[in-house]
């Protein structure tokens, strides 16, 4: 399934994005005093289940297939590998693609795209990871992915996830446009990831 855009349709959009969040961040530290405490290397959120559709899908594969060697492919393999296996392993989830063959034994699910506390297509990350800013303390993002955590929840900085607005609007209509549900194109970042690499333990369109 492909969608009608051009090829630098995403990172346009993307640019833009980059330059809205900028402003948006200008104005909350001039004007109200506020400041993210996100910075390289805090990769909490990077845990969570963080959803893109299928325009930035496909421009991330392509990103992918152009940027990195065959051995960091693999290695990316095998993390959505795991990934998967951890998501179907969870209770009330099919089981399906889980095999014997992929060792869960000390894996933290993270995105499978993180390396070294890093995001490795950071270039073409979805407009969700973007527009991600708190200005609480990391340790609360933690604590999301904590069920026995007593931490309040993080701060999330709204106003920065409201100035991308216009752009998200803008993908959705050339989805559409696409003759592609805009909310049906919306999945989880490693169930697209194998998806658009066509590895073997992807989940099937017609399924969803």
């Amino acid at each position: 399934m492909q969608i009608a855009v051009h090829d630098n349709f995403i990172t346009d959009i993307y640019s833009l994005v980059d330059a809205a969040v900028a402003g948006e961040l200008t104005r909350l530290s001039h004007e109200e005093g506020i400041t993210p405490s996100c910075k390289a290397g805090c990769d909490h959120c990077c845990r969570y289940h963080i959803v893109m559709n299928i325009a930035e899908a496909q421009a991330m594969a392509h990103y992918i297939r152009q940027e990195f060697s065959e051995e960091q492919i693999v290695k990316m393999q095998m993390r959505t590998h795991q990934w998967h296996e951890w998501d179907n392993s969870r209770p009330g989830r099919p089981s399906a693609v889980i095999s014997d063959e992929t060792d869960l034994s000390g894996y933290v699910h993270c995105c499978p795209l993180l390396v070294n506390d890093r995001c490795s297509v950071y270039p073409v990350r979805p407009v969700v990871c973007r527009a991600h800013y708190v200005s609480s303390h990391p340790s609360y993002c933690c604590a999301v992915n904590d069920p026995e955590s007593t931490e309040d929840p993080p701060v999330v900085l709204k106003s920065v996830v409201e100035a991308v607005s216009p752009f998200t609007k803008l993908i959705r209509k050339q989805i559409e446009n696409s003759g592609i549900h805009f909310s049906q194109s919306n999945m989880l970042l490693p169930q697209w990831l194998a998806i658009e690499m066509g590895w073997d333990f992807a989940i099937l369109l017609s399924d969803l």
